[in-house]
């Protein structure tokens, strides 16, 4: 078997080559070629062709443009000014006002998307005019939205947890029950953390604007405008955790329920389906690309005996469960500082599955611990890929506003980091109780 000496300068020069801007998909070829060269033979590198095959030959990996099309299909037909405005009128009211509304926002439209980048793009373009208008702090305004839209990694449907599922053989049905709770646990401890900034800072959600009380009727106006996203999201996972279809044939009643919603909408037209087409085809293609390498290096890492020299190692040091997940709690940390989520799910999890597995952890409890991990990621600088999107729509003022506003946020994180460590139950109850 390899020495752990060499995983150690092969996983560090993998780290070292993103850091310096190659792209993820082609340092993962790279170190399979090197692989094969170095430590087999290079004729073994005629054979990738079937491992590419047998990596994209999935029937779960369908339901990765699925669900961008679905989401892409509610960005672009407005669907997000009418939650917003909803939300609001329920909402307004809490200390912090509008910003428990970005954040119910970004907990229901990632519910449908499954993107936090879409999510973070789209309620930054509805809720910074209001946020501007009403003169919010633009720290807490911003890192509320940049916060938010992290959600789309956890609640399901995650493209992530279909691409951690397709890579590790973990059932996606039951990935995505898991995240469900620690999900809404998460929304929670947000709005939480909103209400503990307000009232020890007042000033940070205090408008110049006194929020007015919408009547009843007008509540529930608001309540008829968020029963179609409802009951999408009811739909897509309540068919998934019933076992009455498939993630991807879930998915594409999703598809199918989101064209209603925009036909309900009358904004269907040939160039809106033209746009999300297309947006769907440039993402699949970016996360087929990343996979299809990664295949070709689980490939030379199984030859080479890469998963059994980490078990060995492990199983042989002694280490307890729960000092490998302070480890890998502190490792991704320190990494989402430098790579953005799907290089840190793809680029790490065939290193580290195998020593997840040796030590006795369940991979679903594992899958959404490093889904939250990776939520962490996009709000972390200097790489956190939401930072720039909300700075991006916002167009003025500093970056660093936006980072300092997601710092409360990245406490509750590591709060809800915290409670499903002490109580696993939280990820694993939902998945026992739909599928057994």
């Amino acid at each position: 078997m390899i020495a752990i000496t060499d995983i150690v300068l092969g996983f560090a020069l993998m780290l070292g080559l993103m850091f310096v801007g190659l792209h993820v998909g082609a340092v993962l070829f790279l170190l399979a070629v090197l692989g094969a060269t170095i430590y087999i033979n290079p004729a073994v590198l005629a054979s990738l062709g079937n491992q590419i095959w047998v990596a994209t030959d999935n029937y779960v990996l369908l339901a990765i443009p699925m669900f961008i099309l679905l989401g892409e299909l509610l960005v672009r037909s407005g669907c997000t000014d009418r939650i917003y405005q909803s939300l609001s009128n329920l909402l307004g009211g809490l200390p912090g006002g509008l910003l428990h509304t970005n954040i119910g926002a970004s907990g229901l439209f990632s519910a449908v998307s499954g993107s936090s980048v879409a999510t973070a793009a789209t309620i930054s373009r509805v809720a910074l005019p209001e946020m501007n208008r009403r003169n919010y702090d633009a720290r807490l305004a911003t890192g509320t939205i940049a916060a938010g839209a992290t959600l789309g990694v956890l609640i399901p449907p995650s493209i992530i947890m279909i691409v951690y599922g397709a890579m590790t053989n973990t059932s996606v049905g039951r990935l995505y029950a898991a995240g469900v709770v620690p999900g809404l646990l998460l929304l929670v401890l947000f709005m939480v953390c909103v209400v503990v900034c307000c009232l020890i800072w007042p000033k940070m959600g205090q408008s110049t604007r006194t929020w007015v009380k919408p009547s009843m009727a007008v509540r529930l106006r608001g309540i008829l405008d968020l029963f179609p996203m409802l009951m999408l999201f009811v739909v897509v996972m309540g068919s998934i955790y019933l076992g009455w279809a498939t993630p991807t044939e879930a998915a594409a009643v999703g598809v199918l329920g989101a064209l209603i919603i925009v036909i309900g909408y009358r904004a269907l037209s040939l160039r809106l389906i033209n746009e999300c087409l297309l947006a769907t085809i440039r993402m699949t293609a970016m996360i087929m690309y990343i996979m299809v390498t990664a295949a070709c290096l689980n490939y030379i890492l199984g030859i080479t005996g890469v998963p059994q020299t980490l078990a060995s190692f492990v199983s042989e040091s002694g280490t307890t469960p729960l000092q490998i997940i302070v480890a890998l709690l502190v490792f991704y940390l320190i990494l989402g500082c430098f790579l953005e989520t799907m290089a840190m799910v793809i680029g790490t999890t065939p290193i580290v599955f195998p020593i997840i597995m040796s030590a006795g952890i369940d991979p679903v409890w594992f899958g959404v611990f490093l889904v939250i991990l990776c939520e962490i990621s996009l709000i972390t600088p200097p790489t956190g890929m939401n930072l720039y999107v909300v700075q991006g729509v916002r167009g003025e003022g500093s970056i660093v506003d936006v980072m300092l506003g997601t710092l409360p946020f990245i406490i509750g994180m590591l709060v809800l980091v915290g409670l499903i460590v002490i109580f696993p139950e939280l990820v694993l109850w939902l998945p026992r109780l739909s599928f057994g």
